[in-house]
């Protein structure tokens, strides 16, 4: 009976205590619900463990990413403290599912890092409880003694109680992430204003970010829909890892960039900023502190922060853009007004093309429409460049629209970009911009149309001025090259207007160019006219380009030049000869195909030489125009009998004289298909030579001799008789100097 008695009391007392530890882990769970954070409760439950149930450790040990770590540890054990963070995949998964003690035997059964560094405690007794909820496990709580201390069959109670508790966090985290979002709203509407600058802006929300989720890094990326890339925005907070830009392409996935995007469990994480479903850019963080990963609290906060400040951002961020743009385009209206003065100020490209650097902060080159380079923003590279292939553009292209081109720079290819120079439908020039390989902005083309339309006014101001000048320089050279000059007041203020000494010794010349014979024939006189006055105009800004001091203008239907003797030396026909070369190389490269004929008169000492000289020059043209010969220049004093004739032509007694012996066999030429009058004067100058002359012809020499019979018969002349063959080559010079009188 007694032994009976001493049972039912010992069960007595063990029920008593169950009870007890029953309703204290209730008043422990209801007290939990009170507390707002995580660490109110875990700091209580560890209190309530050691007040009622005297236990000389307690651990909370909870998950933190792929480890364990203890977020609260009263009492001793500091060995197994600092093993700590331990692998979750190296612990037995049963610690995270159901309640453990000391003298289970499926304890003794597993490979657990966690169960084995307890074996090296000097603990008699412990026991685990998992911290879990429907939906998380968030960890286990480990409780120990150092003295045995039985536990009875609380398994079930304690079991109980860690689901209680894992409820208890999971509605204390839901509080904090309300207070977090409550201290968000508070942030937005205290802090986030539109009217602050963009740097500022994202200041403060990546400095948010970084408090929220204890980020080492916050930063954010902006999206350029037209350049189809993400770009860093700063300021950051901490340092960048991933470029600064980051290219996308059509129908893009953004995990494909960002592959932690809205995805918890990692080092970093990134959130889209979005409005209306369109991305405006994304919230970049990086290494949470404290070695731990980024939460799904952290993403909510995240999500909550960046959908709130999505409308204020696209807004400070347009406005800064407005504001921006407004800055450059007043820039670039500064530019324009400076540009503009320039222009009335200087006639050349050179400021205009270096202003224009300043403008691109590129190499700018300015050609004209031969490819010839006027001006550069680089002065050292005036000598180094030189064109490898010339840009073609057509009528249809519109203005923004460039050709890449090839230069060779110090030796070195470079590509650069070029837009024609255009007034009306004249392609006056080309602006060459460096190719740093970037996406032109619609502001650079801008600004690009503006620099074409200055580099027009002042191409078309100069050619006014040359225009004007033109005409002032015939008016001038009228009122020089007359027999007796009426107004020599006049001629020395044009002489200080242009800074020309003609008192100076000068060479007079005139100059024909001959189109080929297709040409003149099909050009029907008006587009005779317009083609030679537009050759006019660009042989005149060539020479003031090659010699300034040389005098070039128009007299009816020739060109005159004016050229101080001193620019002869040291030899006179091989400065004309050049001379003569390069207007045909000029002519050339602009398509023409064409003859070059100089006439060169003699050299003046006074004002009223350079009549006399101007008509040497026109005898000299004359004669090299007649003669079937590819000779390009005359001098008058090398005319020989030329110089004797020229007194006499005008006389009638010479007029008589060519009638006589060539009139009847130039009618004849002019209305047969056998030019006898060209025969007969290619005879006389093959010194009658039946061989040469059939050569020279081209003709056989049966031929030959049939058209001198016929010659004979005309003249009525012995074309055999020395002296009639002097007549009538006599005849012949004095037609020379008179037919394009």
């Amino acid at each position: 009976m007694k032994t009976g008695g001493t049972f039912s009391m010992i069960a007595n007392k063990r029920e008593q205590l169950m009870r007890d530890i029953e309703n204290h882990l209730r008043l422990i769970t209801r007290q939990l619900l009170k507390f707002d954070t995580v660490e109110e409760i875990l700091q209580y439950l560890i209190d309530a463990f050691q007040s009622k149930f005297n236990c000389d450790f307690v651990g909370v040990i909870l998950k933190q990413g792929n480890e364990l770590v203890p977020k609260v540890w009263n009492g001793g054990l500091q060995n197994l403290k600092n093993a700590f963070p331990i692998s979750v995949a190296k612990c037995s998964p049963i610690l995270f599912q159901q309640s453990l003690t000391y003298r289970d035997e499926i304890v003794k059964k597993q490979d657990c890092q966690f169960m084995n560094r307890l074996k090296y405690e000097d603990l008699e007794t412990w026991f685990t409880v998992p911290i879990q909820d429907e939906h998380e496990n968030y960890g286990f709580c480990a409780i120990g003694y150092f003295k045995y201390t039985p536990l009875f069959e609380m398994e079930k109670s304690f079991n109980e109680f860690g689901k209680d508790v894992a409820v208890s966090l999971s509605l204390a985290k839901e509080k904090e992430q309300e207070r977090k979002k409550v201290k968000g709203i508070e942030f937005i509407t205290k802090n986030l204003k539109l009217d602050e600058s963009l740097d500022e802006l994202i200041s403060k929300i990546v400095e948010q970010a970084r408090k929220s989720t204890g980020a080492s890094f916050a930063g954010i990326y902006l999206y350029d829909e037209e350049k189809n890339l993400f770009f860093f925005q700063p300021p950051s907070y901490g340092q960048l890892t991933k470029p600064e830009k980051i290219i996308t392409y059509k129908n893009y996935v953004l995990k494909d960039f960002f592959t932690y995007l809205e995805k918890p469990g990692g080092q970093e994480m990134t959130v889209p900023i979005t409005l209306d479903l369109k991305i405006l850019g994304v919230l970049h963080v990086e290494k949470k502190e404290m070695s731990g990963v980024f939460t799904k609290a952290d993403l909510e906060i995240l999500t909550f922060l960046t959908e709130h400040v999505a409308t204020i951002l696209q807004n400070v961020y347009l406005y800064q853009q407005e504001k921006e743009q407004m800055k450059r385009l007043q820039s670039l209206l500064d530019y324009e007004q400076y540009l503009i003065k320039k222009t009335i100020e200087e006639d050349g490209f050179d400021s205009i093309t270096m202003v224009s650097g300043e403008i691109f902060g590129k190499t700018v080159l300015l050609f004209d429409r031969f490819c010839h380079l006027l001006a550069t923003s680089d002065k050292s590279l005036q000598s180094a460049i030189e064109m490898e292939e010339v840009p073609l553009f057509n009528e249809a292209q519109t203005n923004h629209e460039y050709m890449p081109c090839t230069l060779s720079v110090n030796g070195k290819r470079k590509k650069f970009l070029f837009w024609p120079v255009i007034v009306g439908r004249d392609l006056l020039g080309f602006l060459a911009l460096e190719d740093q390989q970037e996406e032109l902005e619609a502001f650079d083309l801008l600004a690009i149309d503006l620099v074409r339309n200055i580099y027009s006014i002042q191409f078309i101001k100069q050619k006014l001025v040359i225009d004007t000048m033109s005409q002032v320089k015939d008016d001038f050279i009228d009122q020089l090259l007359v027999e007796q000059i009426a107004d020599k007041e006049s001629i020395i203020q044009y002489m200080n207007l242009f800074q020309w000494n003609l008192y100076r010794p000068h060479r007079v010349a005139t100059l024909s160019i001959i189109f080929s014979d297709l040409e003149e024939a099909e050009a029907d006189l008006f587009e005779k006219h317009s083609k030679k006055q537009q050759i006019f105009n660009e042989l005149k800004g060539k020479i003031a380009q090659h010699d300034p001091q040389i005098v070039f203008a128009k007299k009816n239907d020739k060109f005159v030049l004016l050229v101080p003797v001193e620019k002869e030396q040291p030899d006179e026909y091989k400065y004309w000869q050049a001379v003569a070369d390069q207007i045909k190389r000029w002519l050339y490269y602009r398509g023409e195909n064409s003859v070059i004929k100089i006439g060169i008169g003699g050299i003046t000492k006074t004002l009223n030489d350079y009549y006399k000289c101007y008509q040497q020059a026109l005898q000299s043209l004359h004669v090299i125009d007649n003669q079937e010969s590819t000779q390009q220049i005359a001098f008058f004093d090398d005319l020989g009998s030329y110089t004797l004739l020229h007194l006499l032509k005008d006389t009638e007694e010479a007029n008589l004289f060519m009638n006589n012996y060539l009139e009847k066999l130039k009618k004849h030429s002019s209305t047969s298909q056998v030019d006898l009058f060209h025969t007969l004067r290619v005879y006389l100058e093959q010194n009658g030579s039946i061989k040469k002359t059939a050569d020279e012809l081209f003709i056989h020499r049966s031929t030959l001799l049939y058209r001198l019979e016929k010659i004979k018969e005309y003249l009525g002349m012995d074309i055999d008789d020395a002296d009639v063959r002097f007549n009538l080559m006599l005849g012949y010079k004095l037609y020379d100097l008179r037919k394009n009188d």
